[in-house]
């Protein structure tokens, strides 16, 4: 089945990461998986949440879409006076990615919160919003770490995400928009640099799917995620 943009089914779209894109962020990037461009700016402050056990850190994560992402305008989450159920839940998604990367006690008593933006949406932004996170974080602990507030790198290990769908009874990676909104299966996946797996979210949209097919797709991930791993390195030099 030949795809929208005449990729192979195991192709990802083209992928660039443009770090340090805001001057007052700690850290930041803007990442771009095709026409999917989402902007990450890593915040730190001296502080935690109530919930957070003494001496240790946190990681969390903001995200949203700008009115104009997408086909049609949306209205802000502010003018509806409450986080979209969409929203909230993407951005604990990449809040739980993000910490899984993390020594939470050798980050301290403070807070990094990592905005994700999406400027513009075609498919896959909560997967490009967790591998451009990931490097908006880094810049902000590599700059603890110059400027003599931590001692040593808090990072253990990185992680990124992509998604694979089944389209038409065949297994892809990275859909677009057009591909998404047609997929029989869905399947979003965030990874270690060890090919751990953090977190996968996988749904039958038009029909169920086999323990075979749920491997296929995970394997296709694994694949493209090894590649989006190696961007996030050459973009953090």
């Amino acid at each position: 089945m030949a795809r929208v943009d005449g990729r192979a089914c195991d192709q990802l779209r083209p992928v660039e990461i443009i770090p340090n894109i805001n001057k007052f962020a700690e850290g930041s990037c803007l990442i771009r998986c095709g026409s999917t461009h989402v902007l990450c700016c890593a915040s730190v402050e001296e502080r935690t949440p109530p919930h957070v056990p003494e001496g240790e850190g946190w990681v969390t994560a903001e995200y949203s879409m700008l009115p104009r992402a997408n086909r049609e305008r949306s209205k802000r989450d502010i003018s509806k006076l409450k986080l979209s159920p969409r929203s909230a839940e993407i951005q604990r998604l990449i809040g739980r990615s993000l910490r899984a990367c993390v020594d939470l006690k050798k980050l301290g008593e403070r807070t990094i919160t990592v905005d994700c933006d999406v400027l513009q949406g075609d498919g896959g932004t909560r997967t490009a919003s967790v591998t451009g996170g990931f490097v908006a974080l880094s810049y902000a602990l590599y700059k603890l770490v110059a400027d003599g507030v931590l001692p040593e790198m808090p990072l253990t290990t990185c992680v990124a995400a992509v998604s694979a769908g089944i389209v038409g009874d065949e297994p892809m990676l990275d859909l677009c928009y057009e591909e998404d909104s047609r997929a029989q299966v869905d399947l979003n996946c965030v990874m270690t640099g060890e090919g751990e797996l953090v977190e996968l979210q996988g749904t039958g949209e038009g029909r169920p799917f086999t323990i075979d097919e749920q491997r296929a797709l995970v394997d296709l991930c694994a694949k493209g995620i090894k590649e989006l791993q190696a961007v996030q390195r050459q973009a953090l030099g």
